[in-house]
This record gives C-alpha cells, structure tokens and sequence, in this order.
C-alpha cells in the first residue's frame, strides 16, 4: 500500500491514516463490505459501509492515477525529454485531465496542420517569429514545399496555434474560467420534433454553470441527444484572448506581434475552445450522472427499507380493461392461496359480479389488506375496491402499490420457475400483495432500474448506476438479515460472501434434508467453506433453530463473549429479549466489561443490543404504510387544503407525494421549507408518511401541486 495514497484518502475523506490502513487490508483479504462494517469496527474504528466504499473507490482512483503518471513520466523519459522540474509537475498532479494536460505536447498526433508545417521545415520560422523579433526575413523558409511568404507564415502560425493548445498551464486556467463564468445555452432546434413539449422550458434557455442544477444538465443531454435542442458553452471569448496574449506576448513593437495574436485566436477558436467544451460538458454531466445515481440509490434504500406488513392476508389486485383484473391472495407467509380473474372495468362490466367475487375472498380467507397495482385502469379498481369495502363484515383496508418492475419479474425466468404454471399476469398480482407484505424480498428479485424511485436513471452510466445500486441492495440485506429457511435466491444472492455455487449448495440441502437447523450445521456440513462462514453467517438467522443465538445478528465468532456475559449477569440464553434480562443489560458498563471479557467496546455493544432484541428489524424503525379505505378525487380538493400521503420518489426538483389521486402530487423544491433547501433529500425520504397542503390545482391535466408548508390563511 502506498503511504502516500493513504494520506491523501485520509484528508480528502476527513479520516484517520489507520482507518484507511486497516480497512484497505481487511478488503486485500477478501472481506466484504458488510462484514468489515458490522463485524471489524475496532479494526475501522466504526465506520459504516458507504465510507468503507468511498475508501476502496478512491484508493482505486489514486491507484491508477499514479500509474497513469508513472507511464507518461517513462513515455516522456524516452523520447529524452524528462527533467526534474517537468516529473514533479507530473507527480504533483491531482487529477487525470491535469496529467493528459502535461502530456499533451509530448503526446503521438495524428496529422494535423502544424504536423504539416513541421514536414515542410518551417518550425524554426515560428520559433523566430515567438522570440519576438524587431525584423523577420520568411524569404529564407521558402522551399520546394512551401511557394510563398504567406503560406510560410500560414504554417509558422499553425505551429504557434497548437503549441499553445497544447500548454496545460493555459488550459487549466481556460476550464477554470469556463466554470467561473460560463453559461450554458440552448435553443430550439430548426424542424425539431417536441410533440409533447418535454422540452418546452429549454427552447430558449442560459444558466451559469457554475449554478446548474444536475436534473438540468441531464435533461439539456437528452434533448440534446434526442434532437430536439442544440446546447452550446457561451463564454467571453475577448477575456480568454486577452490572457493569452498576456501571457505569450512580449511587447507589440515587434515583427512576431501580428502573426502570434492572429495565432493564438486560432489556437482558441479551432483547438481549444471546442476541446474545453467537450471536457467541462463532459465533467458537467459526471457530476449530473453521480447525483442522479445518488438519489436513485438513497430512493432505493429507503424504499428496500420499508416495514414488512408482518401477519396480515393479502389480496394482491392488478388492474386491467379488457384482459380483466388478475387477483392473488397470499397468506403471512406469502404463500400463494388463490388465484382468480374479474372483470368489473370495460368493456365486460360485470361490476356486481365482480364485487360478489371479492366479497366471497375476503370472507373466505379473512384478508386484511387489499394491494392495488398503480398500472392501468388503477383508480377505476381503488373506486370498485372502496365500494366493495363498504360492505364487508370485517375491518379491510386497501393501498395502491407502486408495481414498476413487476411485468419483468412476472415475465423472468426466476418467476416462472417459481409459478410454472401461472400467466404472466397472475404473477403479477402475486408481486404486487407480497412487495406490500415484504418489500424487501420482493422487490430483490427485480431489476434495481426498473423500480421506478430514480430520475433520469437511463441518461447516466449504466455500469456505475447498476455497481451503486446492488451496492445498496447488499448493504440493505445484509443489514437485515436473512431467514436461511425461506430466503429465495435472489435474497441470498445478497448475502455477504455467498457465490451463486454456494447458493445452489444451500437451496440443495434445503430441498434434501427440510429445515435447517443451527448455522453450525451450513459449516460441518461443508455447506459454506470457512471464509465463506466466516463471512456471510451473522447475516443469516435462523428463526427456530437449535441455538438461541442463531437468531441474532451476533457473529458465532462472539459467541463465547455473548455467553460469558450472560454468565456474568447470572443469566442464561432462554433469558435473552426478557425484560429482566434487558434492565440488567441497561446497567452495565460497556468500557469495563469490554476489559474484563477481552473484546472491544463494539463488538461488545452490538452483543448487548442483539441480546436487548434478538428479533429486531430496523425496518420497524420506519413509517408503516399509509392504508386507506376510502377514495380522494380531485374535483373534492381545495387550495390549502391539508392532506396526508406517501412520498412516492425524491428527486432534485421536489417530491412526488401519493396523496390518493391517480397521479402523484409535486410538491416543488421551493414549497418545501420556509428555509432554503439544498437538497430534497435532506428533508425526506422514499415511504415518509407526510402532511402537505394543496397549492394549485389543474383540472385539465388531472394533476396537483403540493406544499409542506402551511398556507397563511389556514
């Protein structure tokens, strides 16, 4: 490890040397992130995943940036032009586009019309003409190549142009002042088809960059790219001039004055300018790409870490015209009870037949919940199904439940080895009840980018959006926890140390000898190999099992302290989660014990939390659903009027808020604070069961603004 690279992580990651130390080396073993997160904290001194992470990526980053640098340094030292002052340049450099920068006239090029010139022998003519003569003989250059004064001079100032493109000291400041004082801009493109006027804010548009928000810079990309908008950097073209004059100009009184001002404006206009332009258009839409995937994979998180509607029946409803409403009843378990077809919508309309069908389920598998699909024909179905409602003899609620990705999982191979003999639609609805009952371990199975909680996930890079969201998904899981006996595979796929191999090895063993017993039995049966157990068991419980602590987040490797400490406090396993257990728990101290049991203090506080709550689910810290049985339409809304709903996505510009209409409510970044708000996120998260206030009403669009802050005058 390079001592170096661990100091720079250090600062720029505002932790110590040894954290970064100790955690590169944890990950050079082969630990994975959510083990060195919950089981090595005294090696890391607590740091989480996300830091863990930004650890790993920026050691890669400085990793091969110093080997960037190492190969142009032998790239330049071979052509015999390296010197000390030049390889500390090189070193000194704290980003890639620096080094290219330095590298660039040193740097192969293809044919260009300075590589011209230097072939027909006129490089010296522009070296006279840059050392700022007081007269100028061209006559001496002319050859059997070059015919004229003018042509010799044309050539000298291309030789000029690009050796001034080429110097990093000007390009540095060139980028620097483009992001000072630029303004992106874009207009209408001629013949452009914007039918729906997506673009319509962007026909005639300038922003400062330095002030534009990333939501903005992707969707100038896309319009861009959809050729509807041409975008373009506007800057003031005389200040950069007039630096470069200033810094390559020795006196006017001279014969070099001319013919070096007139090639530094063509260095600027033919190769600087449009080469800057791509690379501060390009660092713009990186960043735009990192915050996109950012909020995405926050949107994710919070929306994997919605509670489970623990014990309760559902009927999973998704909606349909004329191929008719697929419903599914599911038990606690998610085991598929019913399944069945209706048809109360157009063009059928069996609406009384249709509500006699529901009655009879809800009647004859006591269902708790009814989870409506927010697809097609979604608000006709939420109107039949709170009419339906009305008239059963037991408490039944309904909820319209986000299905995004459910036609691709209903559709993929998992689900149809899972359902071999259902339609794809069946399917469905099962999805739709059970991602009510355990989003987590549904939504698992669906791809991350089609789970609808992003914003323009499909303008961003692809690799880097998929590596952060399984990022989230496993840190996720695994701070969960799975239940060995009922995990599906794309849940334990999830799981800290565990390969595709070894997931067939457990669904094998599984299926041969039932219910697995104890996490001892996945090792003595060589189910998991050590680094493997040593890995992923503290992330897998077992409900019922042999040994108490087996249902716990305590990794068997702390099974001894967890005993000792039991021992110490007069108590035994059958004790743990008892209240009395608990107050004796309360009463310890941490530091000292720790001592007295040879651990360190987080190993011995998570012991102490997991023996408090050997069942806990951090899921249970969240907001439950919000479960409705009645229905909100727009015409019954009023400016001001107080609402309550669920926050359906977060993204740069606002929340989107399901208030109970067919389409979300935007409550905009400007209405949600009486303060400034940076960042949406800052404020809310993906589930938030929240109060918010009408703001304007659109009728003809079927749609509603949304304030958090309350009116003046309610």
């Amino acid at each position: 490890m390079n001592d170096d690279i661990i100091k720079q992580i250090g600062i720029e990651l505002a932790v110590k040397e040894i954290q970064v130390q100790n955690t590169l080396k944890l990950l050079s073993e082969g630990n994975t992130i959510p083990f060195i997160a919950r089981y090595r904290k005294e090696a890391t001194n607590n740091l989480d995943e996300e830091q863990i992470r930004k650890i790993s990526d920026v050691y890669e980053y400085q990793v091969n940036l110093l080997k960037r640098k190492e190969d142009v340094i032998r790239l330049i030292d071979e052509k015999g032009m390296m010197t000390d002052e030049l390889k500390k340049k090189i070193m000194d450099a704290s980003k890639l586009v620096e080094v290219e920068d330095i590298y660039r006239p040193y740097k192969e090029k293809k044919k260009t019309k300075a590589s011209e010139a230097i072939a027909k022998g006129l490089e010296p003519l522009a070296k006279i003409i840059m050392s700022f003569p007081k007269t100028l003989n061209v006559k001496d250059f002319l050859n059997d190549k070059v015919k004229t004064e003018d042509e010799a001079l044309e050539g000298a100032k291309y030789i000029i142009a690009e050796d001034v493109s080429d110097n990093a000291t000007y390009r540095k400041w060139i980028r620097a002042y483009y992001f000072r004082t630029g303004m992106i801009v874009s207009n209408l493109k001629k013949n452009a088809e914007d039918e729906l006027k997506v673009y319509e804010m962007y026909y005639d548009y300038k922003e400062a960059i330095k002030s534009i928000k990333s939501h903005r810079v992707l969707a100038l990309n896309r319009g861009e790219k959809e050729n509807v908008l041409s975008v373009k950097i506007e800057v003031d073209t005389n200040d950069i001039l007039s630096y470069l004059e200033k810094e390559i100009i020795k006196g006017k009184d001279n014969a070099g004055y001319k013919y070096v001002k007139e090639a530094i404006a063509d260095a600027y206009k033919r190769l600087i300018a449009p080469s800057v332009e791509r690379e501060v258009r390009s660092e713009l839409t990186s960043e735009s790409s990192d915050d996109a995937i950012e909020i995405f994979s926050k949107n994710l998180e919070r929306l994997l870490l919605q509670p489970p509607m623990k014990d309760k029946i559902v009927l999973g409803f998704d909606p349909a015209y004329r191929t008719g409403c697929k419903l599914a009843v599911v038990d606690w378990t998610g085991k598929n009870l019913d399944i069945s077809v209706i048809y109360p919508h157009e063009p059928r309309n069996e609406y009384e037949k249709s509500k006699k069908h529901i009655l009879n389920l809800i009647d004859k598998y006591n269902v708790d919940i009814i989870a409506i699909g927010n697809g097609t024909a979604s608000r006709e179905s939420e109107d039949f199904i709170a009419s339906v409602i009305k008239e059963t003899n037991r408490k039944v609620e309904y909820i319209i439940v986000n299905e995004a990705g459910a036609s691709v999982y209903s559709a993929s191979p998992l689900a149809i080895e899972e359902f071999p003999n259902l339609h794809v639609e069946e399917r469905s609805a099962i999805s739709i009840a059970r991602r009510l009952q355990d989003p987590l371990s549904e939504l698992v199975k669906i791809d991350s980018k089609s789970i609808g909680v992003g914003q323009y996930q499909h303008d961003v890079p692809q690799r880097k959006l998929n590596e952060s969201l399984d990022f989230v998904v496993s840190k996720v899981v695994n701070q969960v926890g799975v239940n060995i006996n009922t995990a599906s595979s794309s849940l334990l796929s999830y799981v800290s140390g565990l390969s595709k191999k070894v997931i067939s090895k457990i669904l094998e063993y599984r299926d041969s000898y039932g219910k697995i017993k104890s996490r001892e039995e996945l090792k003595k049966n060589k189910i998991l190999t050590p680094k493997v157990y040593e890995q992923a068991i503290g992330f897998i419980r077992i409900a019922d099992g042999d040994n108490v602590l087996d249902k716990t987040s305590i990794h068997p490797e702390s099974y001894g302290v967890a005993k000792e400490l039991l021992k110490s406090l007069d108590s035994a396993a059958c004790d743990i989660g008892t209240d009395d257990l608990k107050e004796k728990l309360e009463n310890i101290n941490v530091e000292d014990v720790a001592r007295e049991l040879e651990t360190d203090k987080y190993t011995l506080e998570d012991i102490i939390k997991s023996l408090k709550q050997p069942n806990r689910d951090l899921r249970d810290d969240f907001e439950k659903p919000l479960l409705r049985s009645d229905v909100l339409k727009i015409e019954d809304l009023k400016k001001g009027m107080k609402l309550q709903g669920t926050v359906r996505n977060v993204v740069a510009f606002g929340i989107f808020i399901d208030i109970g209409l067919k389409n979300d409510g935007l409550a905009h970044i400007s209405k949600l604070s009486k303060n400034y708000v940076k960042d949406p996120l800052d404020l809310f998260n993906v589930g938030d069961i929240v109060e918010c206030y009408v703001d304007d009403i659109f009728l003809d669009k079927k749609k509603v603004s949304l304030s958090m802050i309350e009116p003046l005058n309610v």
